[in-house]
């Protein structure tokens, strides 16, 4: 008995010598490495505005530098489908990016809504016309939001969940896109950026009470981004580019990596 006794007391402290010369990292990425991931949604998750887009992808500009692209680099997983979309609606997300999931996905990342609720045209009214205007526009969004983009989200995690029942579901929300009372000079005044900022916080707080009543993961990555809005002198979003209107209001691709690649990785 006491042999066997000193025989665990000697593995024990062998098996602690052994994770502290190779570190906690070393067992996360064996554990990372056994994973197979499915990354679905839209231009947030996609990449749009941060560049280098695989040809491939066509419409769907899907990056090498989006996060889903960059955690995969990093962690190596077992199977790896990114099948999220530039435009896509939470429709677009069940009826065409869901192919992938399965009994075996153990994790799924999603970013869903903002083209639901109709945020391209809120920006493009917020720029083109009035304050009055800009805000009331923002404001029909809220209301869509409260009244009918719950069933939507309730219907997209519902279909994620019956194909991948065994996957735990990242939800990311988005960012506030203007620092209030930051450098710039031009453009869009005060009271517009407040409401456009309240309309990103109203939709991140409709999708995170979606997400939780399905059990899954909320991530936001309001705390990442603050800092780096647009106006901050540093920002890690597009404000309105001219060049090429589709990566307006998109993260950059330090957006991605140091503002969406961090605020996943925190919840896997």
């Amino acid at each position: 008995m006491k042999l066997s006794r000193l025989a665990a007391i000697s593995s024990s402290l062998l098996l602690g010598a052994v994770l502290a010369l190779t570190g906690a990292g070393t067992a996360q990425a064996a554990e990372t490495a056994a994973l197979d991931y499915v990354a679905l949604g839209d231009s947030y998750s996609s990449g749009v505005g941060a560049g280098s887009y695989d040809s491939a992808s066509g419409d769907c500009k899907r990056s090498t530098r989006a996060f889903p692209v960059l955690w995969a680099n990093a962690n190596s997983p077992s199977s790896f489908s990114f099948t999220a979309c530039s435009g896509a609606r939470t429709g677009d997300v069940t009826s065409g990016q869901l192919g992938p999931l399965s009994a075996a996905t153990d994790l799924v990342s999603i970013t869903v809504g903002g083209n639901d609720a109709g945020f391209a045209d809120v920006m493009t009214t917020c720029v083109l016309q009035s304050e009055a205007s800009c805000i009331n526009r923002v404001n029909q969004a809220k209301s869509y939001v409260d009244t009918t983009l719950p069933g939507k989200l309730d219907a997209v995690y519902s279909a994620i969940r019956t194909k991948a029942p065994n996957a735990r579901v990242v939800v990311l929300g988005y960012p506030r896109f203007y620092k209030i009372g930051g450098s710039c000079v031009a453009g869009l005044s005060e009271n517009e950026r407040r409401a456009i900022n309240g309309g990103a916080d109203h939709l991140n707080a409709a999708t995170a009470k979606r997400a939780a009543d399905h059990g899954y993961t909320f991530a936001s990555v309001v705390p990442a981004f603050t800092g780096h809005e647009i106006c901050s002198g540093s920002s890690w979003l597009h404000s309105v580019n001219w060049g090429n209107i589709g990566e307006s209001y998109h993260p950059t691709a330090a957006g991605q990596s140091g503002g969406y690649l961090p605020s996943f990785r925190a919840v896997v």
